[in-house]
């Protein structure tokens, strides 16, 4: 392992590491806000910019000096160690978003975001999975690269609909059903897709098994769980110390995210049913002000640690690719989420402004699945640094798509 990212600069500790992520991700998120993009995308860049992977040290480090047989060593170059930082925040990401979804809310969601949800999550799942496989991509390949563009970007989405004064507008009440929607799906297709890639190839029996396992800690999450835990929540925050009760749900969220690793499911469907567990409870609020800081401080961790895993300059050979990827996974998720809507009787105009709004951004949940692939050692590396740069590309565009509806629907004269 390189000891020196330059030879005055010593680069072997923990703090170090921590110390750049840190600094960058303070700096990016001032430049984002101003500039009124998501932060996500200021955060893969960069990291992309300064990891170990990145083709930019090429030119400012001395010839030879490699890492790994993958190029020169940027300011990061402790790849475990990125790794542990990703992980750490996918389990606190995962955790903060279920703690949005309350066993009520879950149970609330009506049946067009159901249906609508499930019809263009899949549809773009398969048509991008028979796309990939025909155009050279192996079997896992493309089945990942299904799935991690079949889900739009929550954190993009209600970020987008915030700032432009949209958020409580009807269409964006439906969208925001759709991602719940594929929110859970995407926890559930994680867990999925890693027990079929570690079997090798598509096993119905393992898949069955999954959705078993999964379906039982699911349900027992939601019958038993929610009886139990968030009665113990709430006696921990009755003591009014708002360290223990902190102590207490990061522990939930660990253990539980253990507990569902032990069992052969990810850590991701573990943090997330703790989530659902702490909403649960009378103190969730108080909760999740008080762990999102944390997971706040985690997700850019994440993200910047993501984008310093990837390596770009695999990417030179397929950027026709990715271009055509966009393409393909923005126009099929259109459709779908058109043909979800119309088959549930909605207004043409609300059809279109949902449809336009799904359609753009991929984002957290894309990186997290593909991840997972590369992690297990399931899929291509080049898979990664293909879905942070269509994460990025599908974010900036999304804000058009979104202004474009508006205008198509003032022509067809409804609102």
């Amino acid at each position: 392992m390189i000891e020196k990212v330059t030879p005055e600069l010593p680069h072997s500790s923990f703090i170090t590491d921590l110390a750049i992520i840190m600094i960058l991700a303070s700096v990016v998120t001032l430049a984002f806000f101003k500039m009124r993009q998501p932060l996500i995308i200021g955060y893969l860049f960069a990291g992309m910019l300064i990891g170990p992977l990145s083709p930019i040290w090429t030119s400012l480090l001395p010839e030879g000096q490699e890492f790994m047989g993958f190029g020169q060593a940027g300011l990061l170059s402790d790849l475990g160690l990125l790794n542990i930082f990703a992980e750490l925040g996918v389990i606190l990401l995962l955790f903060v978003i279920g703690i949005e979804f309350p066993y009520s809310k879950i149970r609330s969601i009506g049946k067009v975001a159901v249906g609508a949800g499930t019809i263009g999550l899949f549809l773009t799942l398969v048509v991008v999975f028979f796309v990939a496989n025909m155009v050279g991509l192996s079997f896992l390949d493309s089945l990942f690269l299904g799935a991690a563009l079949s889900i739009t970007s929550t954190a993009v989405i209600v970020k987008i609909l915030e700032d432009t004064g949209k958020i409580k507008k009807e269409s964006s009440i439906l969208v925001l059903g759709v991602l719940i929607v594929e929110d859970i799906i995407a926890v559930i297709l994680i867990a999925t897709l890693e027990s079929v890639a570690l079997v090798g190839t598509v096993s119905y029996e393992s898949i069955i098994l999954v959705v078993v396992v999964a379906g039982g800690l699911i349900g027992g999450t939601l019958t038993v769980g929610t009886r139990v835990i968030p009665k113990l929540i709430d006696r921990v925050a009755a003591t009014e110390h708002k360290e223990i009760l902190l102590l207490s749900v990061l522990g939930l969220c660990f253990g539980y995210a253990l507990f569902a690793n032990v069992i052969g499911l990810s850590v991701a469907i573990g943090a997330f049913l703790a989530g659902v567990l702490v909403a649960e409870s009378k103190s969730a609020e108080v909760s999740k002000i008080l762990s999102s800081p944390i997971k706040d401080m985690f997700v850019a961790i994440f993200f910047v640690s993501v984008g310093a895993l990837m390596n770009v300059s695999e990417l030179e050979s397929h950027i026709v690719l990715a271009f055509g990827i966009i393409a393909l996974a923005i126009g099929v998720k259109f459709g779908g989420a058109m043909l979800g809507t119309y088959l549930f009787r909605q207004g043409r105009a609300k059809s279109l402004r949902s449809a336009f709004a799904l359609a753009g951004p991929r984002g957290e949940f894309s990186i997290v699945i593909v991840k997972t692939g590369v992690d297990i050692g399931a899929v291509s590396s080049f898979l990664f640094p293909l879905v942070g740069i269509i994460s990025i590309i599908s974010a900036f565009i999304s804000p058009f798509l979104i202004r474009a509806s508006d205008k198509i629907v003032a022509k067809t004269g409804e609102e």
